[in-house]
């Protein structure tokens, strides 16, 4: 499954990053009791090593070991919490989605939204390739209503099939205010977990992390 950049993923700790810790901080915990254990049985019965320096010896003993056991609650705590959220994701299947994401065009038409300035007078929709090359902007009526792309350029022909970008521009005369992305709507297919996060995957095969997704709705 190809998964394509939509909106701004979050940012969370790799399971992967967070085993290298915890086995690097295990070893260190393995490799200081073995140099515990040898300097106990090596050490001069006529001269033996100071209580303090076993005392402090025994406390960085605990505090590895605390680390170890600390890391292993952490990691079954995010495999919890990714559970559960897979759990709670499995009520999407079949819903329509709203979401910061690319449009898989093939022909079919898409529902879209988009959000104006409120300063604006006109407002334009901004289709971009994945070269980032504007390849179309037609005009839209200055609302947030959802409305229903077809996926044609500004002559009105059908745009080869392929992945698209879509945003609003605002504008005010000859001024642009801004631009924002288009939101587009989708029918979820799919729920996994990738690297931590939890994805989902629309029926054209564009996948987005589900912290991405503004709303939901039963599909028309």
């Amino acid at each position: 499954m190809e998964i394509l950049p939509a909106g701004q993923p979050i940012t969370s700790t790799s399971p992967r990053a967070t085993t290298g810790t915890a086995s690097t901080i295990a070893s260190d915990f393995d490799m200081f009791l073995r140099l515990l254990t040898t300097q106990m049985r090596n050490q001069d019965p006529l001269n033996p090593a100071d209580s303090t320096e076993y005392t402090a010896q025994l406390a960085t003993f605990s505090g590895v070991e605390q680390q170890v056991q600390t890391n292993d609650l952490l990691r079954d705590l995010q495999a919890s919490f990714t559970a559960m959220n897979m759990g709670q994701l499995s009520g999407w299947i079949g819903m329509e989605a709203r979401a910061d994401m690319p449009v898989n065009f093939s022909g079919q038409p898409t529902t879209l939204q988009v959000s104006p300035s409120i300063f604006a007078d006109r407002l334009e929709l901004i289709v971009r390739d994945l070269n980032g090359e504007i390849v179309a902007n037609t005009p839209l009526v200055l609302d947030d209503a959802p409305f229903v792309w077809n996926g044609t350029d500004n002559d009105g022909q059908s745009l080869p099939a392929g992945t698209y970008t879509l945003s609003a521009q605002s504008w005010r005369g000859e001024d642009l205010i801004e631009e924002r992305a288009a939101y587009v709507f989708g029918e979820i297919t799919e729920a996994q977990t990738l690297q931590g996060e939890v994805w989902i995957t629309m029926a054209n095969g564009i996948s987005v992390p589900s912290d991405t997704v503004q709303g939901l709705r039963r599909p028309t």
